[in-house]
């Protein structure tokens, strides 16, 4: 049914798995789609209390596939801003689901892959894990995943990272209030099965009320106003000089024209 993801049920459980390990599970125009699929056919399911975002591999994700973001270089700021909107619904569609969500958080989560972590209900990480908003050392900017990665870590703390792109580890992660849990990679899923547990004792319903109390509490996040100002942003980021100048220096595995390279500044002196 799916190319890029799969689905599996076990007591009530459903694990959404992000399967293109071969690219450390970057999420192309495919993938976004059938995610965002998979979140509306989950959210109508009355067999499903529980819903774990995990991924095949070594790696979380690692954010949007950059050869397919540098096509959409070449298309216009209409067609880019479409794009972007299908990631924002995706988004939303996760975040909004019915059930409880959880991130299961192994190697590299950076840029998209990060607002996945922060669109789910509840994050566990691997010791191993190591997170970053890495789209400025693009040339882009975090748009689409900002409402959920300002949700999880806060303003002061997303003035920070957004702005460097640092990586930062699981400890972090945790202290950031990105993450609820960290575990040993041999003690991930154990840890993940407790939360489980705790969550199949509330009743289904108050669950779900509960995550629609939060939103209706809490910050408008997910206006349409929101979601068509974000892609907008990205979509802008996307077909800029310096955005296409980042993507290319990625791809071409050197240093973009914004960073002064050692060699640089000994020709200066």
């Amino acid at each position: 049914m799916y190319q890029t993801i799969e689905l599996t049920l076990q007591d009530q459980v459903m694990t959404v798995w992000l399967n293109r390990p071969e690219v450390h599970n970057a999420f192309n125009a495919l993938l976004i789609e059938e995610l965002h699929q998979a979140c509306l056919h989950i959210h109508q399911r009355d067999d499903v209390r529980v819903v774990i975002l995990a991924s095949r591999g070594k790696s979380f994700s690692a954010g949007a596939d950059l050869a397919w973001m540098q096509t959409l270089g070449n298309a216009t700021l209409a067609e880019n801003q479409a794009d972007a909107l299908k990631l924002a619904h995706m988004l939303k569609a996760l975040a909004t689901l019915r059930q409880p969500t959880i991130a299961r958080i192994q190697g590299a989560a950076l840029g998209g892959g990060l607002g996945l972590v922060a669109a789910c209900d509840m994050a566990v990480a691997s010791q191993t894990a190591i997170f970053a908003t890495s789209e400025v050392r693009l040339g882009l900017i975090p748009a689409t995943i900002a409402p959920y990665v300002i949700r999880a870590i806060g303003e002061r703390q997303a003035y920070r990272y957004f702005q460097t792109a640092e990586r930062f580890d699981a400890a972090t992660a945790y202290r950031l209030g990105l993450v609820h849990d960290v575990a040993t990679p041999e003690t991930l899923d154990e840890v993940i099965g407790q939360l489980v547990t705790q969550l199949l004792l509330g009743g289904p319903a108050s669950q779900t009320e509960s995550k629609a109390l939060i939103r209706d509490i809490g910050h408008t996040l997910l206006s349409q106003e929101r979601l068509t100002d974000t892609a907008r942003r990205i979509a802008e980021r996307r077909a800029s000089a310096e955005g296409q100048e980042g993507l290319a220096a990625f791809l071409e595995k050197r240093p973009p024209a914004w960073v002064i390279t050692q060699e640089q500044t000994a020709n200066k002196t």
